[in-house]
């Protein structure tokens, strides 16, 4: 065992006997339950502690009150396939799978995921929401990478609705009686199914270890819910002249949407007290990329919701969901560990998804993948002393997709935008906002950032499809 391993290892021991009453999370019977929930298109901004003047979520708030909030923790992409396919691989899109949002673009059979590695260690794996990496009858299916049982949506297209016919259990069809192919409406709501089968999974794994992945689909459009869901009685006669893709509701749909999700988390919380294995979990709850400026109007510019628009000053992250500018790839991340982690910690470490595997491979006492391009982050999490161990720094963090690039270095940030043939420089220091290109004053360190994006594309693997039957053909279709 190397040095690094060493301290890993012995990192993850420290981090448990530190606190009264704790052993080392190394050993089987207390490997920590990992919880993770990552919430579609949730801004930056949309929740009720970061100021918004609108969005109420009270469950998020207390959350992050009693764990630590990331300031510049970033999504794995721009959009929802790539950025899954960087958090569960722990690689970057200059060397994951899946780096476009093509709907049906799969992982390949040899991929190794965060489930694979944690069911290696006798972890139950779970997952109950948007998948995105691979339709039924292709190599990226979630039961052949780690998880003993996926329920939801496999295509990308298929979560578009939350009335499909039909959602997928292991790449079997569960019907969904009275769905006839409308987008917005119908009798049975997905998502209501999706949260109770990760209640259900959590329940019945409740004296083993687990890992509960809920990549949730709200707040993503297209947007219907029922009638009588709380928080859609909430907003349902809000007069906001805000629409977006067909009805003049959208905003109000999105705004319930959150707020939905933000009691559905309360209920996940409280499951884990009732199940006495609070203390034995730890819980992330993130965005899955920059939020998507919707429902323009001439009175709101930057949306009417600003997922990237800080209410209490004013300043705003340039772009959002789909580029590599500061509001396509900032997110919320919060991590919650009662009696391991601080409560009320703010932390400004720079970080991404890849990030992720490597700190749930620790938590869980052993290596990850080789081929990882992240760096444990639980001496943030824990701190230095219990980590034992100083936290690492990334030398530079990366980001493609088949027509754009970014690089991150400390503060400078170096964006090729789609279509340009030049990369954009700034300082973030200073620019937060992306406004001034300082590609011309500082040559020197754009042509590091150029070689650092140089040096981390790789041609991808491709996943294959097996049975082309059995993929998502279009809600009317199938």
């Amino acid at each position: 065992m190397n040095r690094r391993k060493f301290l890993r290892a012995a990192g993850v021991a420290a981090a448990a006997v530190s606190l009264p009453g704790k052993t080392a999370a190394a050993d089987f019977e207390n490997k920590p339950n990992i919880v993770y929930i990552m919430m579609d298109e949730w801004g930056y901004f949309e929740w009720s502690a970061m100021g918004h003047p609108i969005l109420q979520t009270p469950n998020i708030d207390k959350l992050a009150s009693e764990g630590v909030r990331f300031t510049r923790f970033l999504a794995g992409g721009s959009v929802c396939a790539p950025t899954r396919s960087a958090l569960l691989t722990g690689q970057h899109t200059g060397h994951t799978t899946v780096r476009s949002n093509g709907g049906g673009t799969s992982l390949c059979a040899d991929d190794i995921t965060i489930a694979d590695i944690l069911k290696d260690e006798g972890y139950a794996t779970g997952g109950f929401g948007k998948w995105g990496l691979g339709d039924a009858g292709t190599t990226g299916v979630p039961e052949k990478h780690g998880f003993d049982t996926f329920f939801g949506y496999y295509h990308q297209r298929h979560a578009h609705s939350y009335y499909p016919r039909y959602l997928l259990r292991n790449s079997e069809k569960v019907m969904l009686e009275g769905n006839v192919g409308d987008l917005r409406k119908g009798k049975v709501f997905s998502h209501y199914l999706i949260h109770e089968e990760g209640l259900k999974f959590i329940r019945e794994n409740r004296d083993r270890p687990f890992f509960a992945y809920f990549p949730w689909t709200p707040p993503h459009g297209l947007w219907g819910m029922p009638e009588d869901d709380p928080a859609w009685q909430k907003y349902r006669d809000r007069k906001w002249d805000a629409g977006n893709q067909g009805d003049e509701r959208d905003a109000q749909f999105y705004a319930a949407m959150v707020e939905m999700a933000d009691r559905q988390i309360g209920e996940i919380l409280a499951l884990l007290r009732e199940l006495d294995i609070e203390r034995k979990t730890i819980v992330f709850v993130c965005g899955d990329n920059g939020g998507q400026p919707y429902f323009f109007n001439e009175s709101h510019p930057h949306g009417f919701l600003a997922p990237n628009l800080n209410p209490r000053t004013g300043v705003r992250f340039r772009g959002g969901k789909g580029n590599f500018y500061e509001g396509g790839l900032r997110i919320p991340f919060i991590v919650r560990w009662p009696g391991r982690i601080r409560p009320g910690e703010v932390s400004d470490h720079l970080g991404y998804f890849p990030d992720v595997m490597p700190t749930l491979a620790e938590l869980a006492g052993v290596e990850p993948p080789r081929n990882t391009d992240g760096i444990s982050i639980i001496p943030t999490l824990l701190g230095v002393e219990a980590a034992g161990y100083g936290q690492e720094q990334h030398e530079y963090l990366y980001w493609e997709d088949p027509e754009s690039c970014a690089v991150r270095m400390g503060s400078w940030k170096a964006v090729r935008p789609a279509g340009a043939e030049e990369f954009e420089l700034y300082d973030l220091r200073r620019d937060i906002e992306e406004l001034n290109d300082v590609a011309d004053q500082y040559p020197a360190i754009l042509r590091k950032m150029k070689m650092y994006a140089e040096d981390s594309h790789s041609p991808p693997c491709e996943g294959k499809v097996l049975d082309a039957s059995l993929g998502f053909r279009g809600h009317r279709e199938n």
